[in-house]
């Protein structure tokens, strides 16, 4: 377990950093969206394209392991909506506590994290789920979440804009350019092969150290008091409900006998035992959902894990 604490402690230690930085003000607030520009648009496409290309393509067309995974999203999400949409909680704040209760935060945190604990092989199974959850998790989320206007179509315009902004986002074209790459065995020619090693090696500090920033903004931005219950059942379900549900498919699936690899449902349960997706708080922002309620829900996912992710890692490996 020591060994596992040691590995994991520089991740969470990073986004901590971040989060005393934009909490003291020695990072402004206006720095932050550069941040988040820099590491989405540069930085993490690379290191993507640089694990997508390096990973034979058969585990990146692993239909198993997505069939697994995007059962497992999808059940999240039921479970989550059936747990939490009472009361005061409509269908807008319940969708996106689905959402941050299914998506981790496998793109900032995840893919470097379980490359330094499991080695190189572990890039591919997890490149999977993030190409999962930005198109059909995320899309589905925000489709739910404008249920409140009693508008079919609005749900319907919903997810398409959903589906637009997936177009927009360099991670799916760095993983698909990556699994080209793969396919054909191309390689990039020295120079920019340089380029792209030098900003898929920052990816992974700047990232973290972003977390924490946007965490701490998130935090302080929200006005209004959420009450304990409303966001410590869903970081809980985030930690402990997510990765116990996708093992339990998984073995399910593997007595079953579907050809599932070991290593790779070990690599996808470690993925949903990590924290919420800091940028689920965004797209809260955006669609006019509970910021407040999301932040703490990715706080305290992110507190916690650094405990449930050790122990999850000593279980499974």
């Amino acid at each position: 377990m020591l060994a596992i604490l040691l590995v994991t402690f520089p991740f969470f230690a990073l986004v901590f950093c971040g989060y005393i930085a934009a909490r003291r003000a020695l990072l402004p607030a206006s720095a932050i969206p550069g941040l988040n520009t820099f590491v989405l648009y540069f930085a993490l496409p690379c290191m993507l394209y640089r694990f997508g290309s390096s990973t034979p393509i058969a585990q990146l067309l692993d239909g198993t392991l997505v069939a697994v995974y995007l059962l497992c999203g999808l059940l999240m999400v039921g479970l989550t909506i059936a747990v939490t949409r009472r009361g005061r909680i409509g269908w807008n704040d319940a969708a996106f506590g689905a959402l941050v209760a299914s998506f981790p935060n496998t793109g900032f945190m995840g893919v470097p994290l379980l490359v330094a604990l499991l080695g190189a092989q572990a890039a591919g199974p997890a490149i999977v789920t993030i190409v999962v959850d930005l198109v059909v998790t995320s899309s589905l989320c925000i489709a739910l979440s404008r249920l409140d206007s009693a508008d079919v179509h609005g749900a319907e315009v919903a997810a398409a804009k959903a589906l637009r902004g997936v177009a927009l986002n360099p991670m799916p074209w760095a993983i698909v350019l990556g699994a080209l790459a793969s396919s054909l065995e191309f390689t990039l020619p020295a120079p920019l092969q340089q380029t792209l090693g030098l900003l898929a090696d920052a990816a992974s500090p700047v990232a973290l150290f972003t977390i924490g920033a946007v965490l701490a903004r998130s935090q302080m931005s929200s006005q209004a008091r959420t009450p304990l219950a409303d966001y410590l059942s869903v970081a809980l379900i985030k930690l402990v409900v997510h990765p116990a549900l996708l093992l339990m498919l998984g073995l399910g699936a593997m007595a079953l006998g579907l050809p599932l690899d070991r290593f790779a449902l070990t690599v996808v349960v470690l993925v949903a035992a990590l924290p919420s997706a800091s940028n689920v708080a965004l797209l809260a922002e955006r669609f006019g959902a509970d910021n407040g309620r999301i932040a703490r829900i990715i706080l305290l996912s992110t507190v916690l894990a650094f405990f449930s992710f050790s122990a999850a890692v000593a279980l499974m490996t």
